[in-house]
This record gives structure tokens, C-alpha cells and sequence, in this order.
């Protein structure tokens, strides 16, 4: 089987490359507004300002605080998709509707999350740079996505 290139995001991480397989089936406006913002490279540089052993990385504020996005709020795509090892979901505040561009990888299983979060992807391929990256909330020296490519535009 053949990846799916459009539905493929290639992270390189300060800790090593990481491979996604978006879900469109899942969150097809999550996955939309994913790639677009890749495209414009706004994940580039961009910090994981909250990584909290045996639960998850957080990242995708561009101030690093985990107080910001890109300022367009994404309607909820909550689904049945269980939150375990490598599943990549939507950051969000208390409302639902809330999402915008921080995401979150988890390391372990969170399945208290489910139902309640956004999924639009999985790590396929990386998954110990993800491990690899430095804790905290906020890490003394966070890692950081150095780029986020949409596969199709690399081939």
C-alpha cells in the first residue's frame, strides 16, 4: 500500500523526523486547516511549550506561552477515536469550538480524552523523537518543529 501523500505530514523535529497520517475521515476541516497552515509554514520554528512524560507533547503557539494561535477558531470534530500512543489531537480551551492551531502527540494512552478532543492524525514513523523531546511546562529548552511539510509537496 501506498502512502497517501497529501494526507502525509513530514515533521522534522529538533530530536529527529517524525511521520503523520492525517485523518481526514476523522476531522476533514482539522486536517484542511492543518496542511494550509504547513503550507504557509507557520508550524516552522514553533515550540512545544508543554511536555508532560506518559502523557503527551503539546506545541503550535507561536509565542511559545501555549496562550496563542492563528487566530481562526476550528468547529469541534469530536469523534469515537481513541486517544493512545502517537494518536496527534486538537489543543483547545474550555469551549468546545475552541481549537486552533495547537495540537498535542500523546506518548501513552489518554483514553479520558476521548470524545472530548479533536483526532486528525497518528505518528506512523518517529515516534522516539517525539519521546526524545524535553519535558516541562514549560521545558527549560523546548524542542521545537523546525519544519512541518505537507509529503505531496515534497515528492
Amino acid at each position: 500500500m501506498s502512502a497517501d501523500l497529501e494526507n502525509t505530514l513530514n515533521l522534522t523535529l529538533s530530536t529527529g523526523d517524525v511521520t503523520i497520517r492525517l485523518r481526514p475521515d476523522l476531522a476533514p476541516g482539522h486536517v484542511a486547516r492543518i496542511k494550509e497552515l504547513a503550507r504557509e509554514g507557520f508550524y516552522d520554528g514553533i515550540v512545544f511549550h508543554r511536555v508532560i512524560a506518559g502523557f503527551m507533547a503539546q506545541g503550535g503557539d507561536p509565542t511559545g506561552t501555549g496562550f496563542n494561535g492563528s487566530g481562526t477558531k476550528l468547529k469541534a470534530e469530536f469523534s469515537n477515536a481513541p486517544h493512545v500512543r502517537g494518536v496527534c489531537s486538537m489543543a483547545r480551551a474550555a469551549s468546545p469550538d475552541s481549537a486552533d492551531s495547537q495540537f498535542f502527540i500523546c506518548f501513552d494512552d489518554a483514553r479520558f480524552l476521548d470524545g472530548q478532543y479533536t483526532v486528525w492524525g497518528e505518528v506512523t514513523e518517529g515516534m522516539d523523537a517525539v519521546d526524545a523531546l524535553p519535558k516541562g511546562e514549560p521545558p527549560r529548552e523546548p524542542g521545537k518543529i523546525v519544519s512541518m511539510k505537507v509529503a505531496a509537496d515534497a515528492a
